[in-house]
């Protein structure tokens, strides 16, 4: 498989302080992997690094053959890097077709895409984002990041807080952009779910890359050591 992004051995440091100590991390074109680890562990990081929202001091990160270290985020964005970042941080003011079409590229994904992933998005088209279901603004920022025409989506705990309907409703969403070939970088806990999307998961331990592997490989041993309260 095609490597699209590619990680080796990249460190980053807030201010004074190291928060990333050796991630290696890779994502193959049309695969899904999982970036797991308990809280405060380096996904978060990892994520920003790799959208160019915080340099990273060591290592090496590139996307579809292209070195990452020296570029802004629009550009690294325009390289087909899509995110949806934790907090949703839908554009509160504007409607959901003003928050899309802030974002639009030109390619696959239009308004008419995104509302057939999305149904409850054309109901709502013309209502403010604050004004919206913490779900619906959820799927506002999914469909904000796919209206950039990605080749790569990363979603950071694109389900947490809320109702389980809900939370279904977006994982099945995830699947559908998994089945149609989009490659996907998801943050999440639920190991459940992310079963049902991911071909791999990476875990984060301290700043490290501690495990990768197929899905099945993930032992209870495994899930207790890196995961586990």
């Amino acid at each position: 498989m095609t490597a699209l992004l590619e990680l080796s051995g990249v460190t980053a440091f807030y201010g004074a302080s190291q928060a990333l100590f050796g991630v290696d991390l890779t994502v193959g074109e049309g695969e899904a992997v999982a970036l797991m680890g308990r809280n405060g562990m380096g996904k978060t990081t990892t994520i920003k690094t790799i959208c160019r929202m915080m340099a990273h001091r060591d290592g090496d990160i590139r996307f579809a053959g292209n070195d990452l270290a020296k570029l802004p985020s629009h550009k690294a964005a325009r390289l087909g890097i899509g995110l949806v970042p934790e907090g949703r941080r839908c554009f509160a003011r504007l409607t959901v077709m003003e928050n899309l079409m802030a974002a639009a590229t030109v390619g696959e994904w239009d308004f008419a895409r995104v509302a057939d992933l999305f149904p409850r998005l054309a109901e709502r088209r013309d209502q403010k984002a604050m004004t919206l279901s913490g779900g619906e603004q959820q799927m506002l920022a999914i469909g904000r990041a796919l209206m950039t025409n990605p080749r790569l989506l990363i979603l950071d705990e694109a389900t947490e807080g809320l109702a389980p309907v809900v939370r279904q409703e977006i994982w099945v969403a995830i699947n559908v952009l998994k089945q149609s070939g989009l490659s996907i970088l998801v943050v999440d806990k639920s190991l459940k779910e992310l079963s049902g999307v991911a071909d791999r998961y990476v875990i984060v331990e301290k700043g490290v890359t501690a495990w990768s592997g197929a899905v099945n490989d993930l032992t209870d041993d495994l899930t207790n050591r890196y995961l586990g309260v």
